[in-house]
């Protein structure tokens, strides 16, 4: 990708802008590629991130805290992501016995055979990202990203 094609200018870039508007442009095409991949099962980015995290906690339950700390885009209001897949049944909320001002929330497996299926089109929205990466490329641009 021609970052001076993509913007429309005849101007060479300073390295450091261009490199940031490289990382703008990836981005917006990851998110785009997600978004489409999810768009059949009427689930954000967000949401989706939720039920994998879920579903990480093999049955037990868990606290928006615990949900919050792990989410990968961290500026999501919780709750509201949780209510939204407690509408569509992929989530069961209550209030922990021994705490009653915890709420725990689990995955329902009406929640966990969606998220199977979404899985599917989630690989194959990365491998159509990712199709011009070799495996090496893929190492080596995770050594470089490590280093932010």
């Amino acid at each position: 990708m021609n970052v001076e094609k993509v913007i429309k200018t005849d101007r060479k870039i300073p390295l450091k802008r261009r490199t940031i508007i490289h990382l703008m442009l990836i981005d917006h095409k990851i998110n785009e590629t997600i978004a489409h991949a999810l768009k059949p099962f009427e689930v954000s980015v967000q949401q989706f991130n939720v039920l994998r995290i879920l579903r990480g906690q093999k049955g037990k339950p868990a606290n928006l805290s615990t949900i919050n700390e792990r989410m990968v885009t961290k500026r999501s209001n919780t709750t509201r992501l949780v209510d939204k897949l407690l509408l569509k049944g992929y989530v069961d909320r209550k209030i922990c016995p021994s705490n009653r001002r915890k709420i725990e929330i689990t995955i329902t497996d009406h929640g966990m055979a969606r998220l199977e299926k979404m899985d599917r089109a989630m690989q194959k929205a990365e491998d159509e990202v990712l199709m011009n990466l070799s495996d090496e490329n893929l190492e080596q641009l995770n050594v470089l990203f490590d280093k932010f």
